[in-house]
């Protein structure tokens, strides 16, 4: 493709949110975040491993694909991303096409990975947490039909960076733990949040390490103060619902 005819493209594939480089153009130029998300990448790419021959990888919320182009590149044998927004998905594609990658692209929500019926050595769910109405159940969902090996975790974060250890129990009356600006907080947006009103759920630190062990993840690393390396445990936390009660989490 001419490089008038891969602007062009990327014009009528509407907004970007990724800056992408394509045979040297660039997809989001002007993104208020900077050379988004190249920017945050390379605060995190030494975590995952370098060469990932032989690995799969779900991208979930790939956006435009920009982590599953990282992915493919570091000689991934399958990389996977999905996504709900068809736009988005379309980027993708033309993307991938461009950059010459083998990536697979498929239009669904993190809650129907099950219908994939398969485990990947790595999945990456970055950017997408706080835009879910079920934080939880997700991460639930994961732990049960998705990850093989690694996690790779982000999501905003607000409130206190700071995290102290908790008791495994409270009396109903010890309230303290609650009015502490290190408890694990999740901030509910009930309208929008940096105009976006896809965002639903924002939590502070703790709140992302206390839900990512719940989910029966073990986090092994941060890189960066949003991203969370993890390892699947392979059973979760012994207080989860059984199958009976969710049935989508049974695997």
């Amino acid at each position: 493709m001419t490089i008038a005819s891969i602007e062009q493209r990327i014009q009528d594939l509407g907004e970007w949110f990724q800056n992408l480089r394509l045979d040297g153009v660039q997809t989001a130029p002007n993104h208020f975040l900077g050379d988004y998300p190249t920017v945050k990448w390379r605060e995190f790419a030494h975590a995952i491993p370098a060469d990932l021959t032989g690995w799969t990888v779900l991208d979930i919320g790939c956006n435009a694909g920009f982590y599953s182009h990282e992915m493919k590149r570091r000689g991934a044998d399958r990389v996977l991303g999905i996504d709900s927004d068809a736009r988005y998905l379309a980027q993708a594609r033309f993307a991938a096409e461009v950059v010459g990658l083998d990536i697979e692209f498929r239009q669904m929500s993190v809650y129907e990975v099950p219908q994939l019926a398969e485990r990947f050595d790595l999945v990456l769910f970055l950017g997408v947490f706080y835009h879910l109405r079920y934080p939880l159940l997700a991460l639930d969902i994961l732990h049960a039909h998705a990850v093989g090996e690694m996690l790779a975790f982000q999501s905003m974060l607000r409130g206190s960076a700071d995290v102290k250890a908790v008791a495994h129990d409270y009396g109903f009356n010890d309230v303290a733990l609650f009015e502490q600006e290190t408890s694990p907080r999740m901030y509910f947006i009930e309208h929008r949040y940096a105009g976006d009103p896809t965002n639903w759920w924002i939590p502070n630190r703790a709140a992302a390490e206390a839900l990512l062990r719940a989910a029966g993840f073990q986090i092994t690393d941060q890189p960066e103060p949003e991203v969370f390396i993890c390892r699947r445990a392979e059973t979760g936390p012994p207080l989860r619902p059984t199958p009976q009660e969710v049935p989508w989490l049974k695997p």
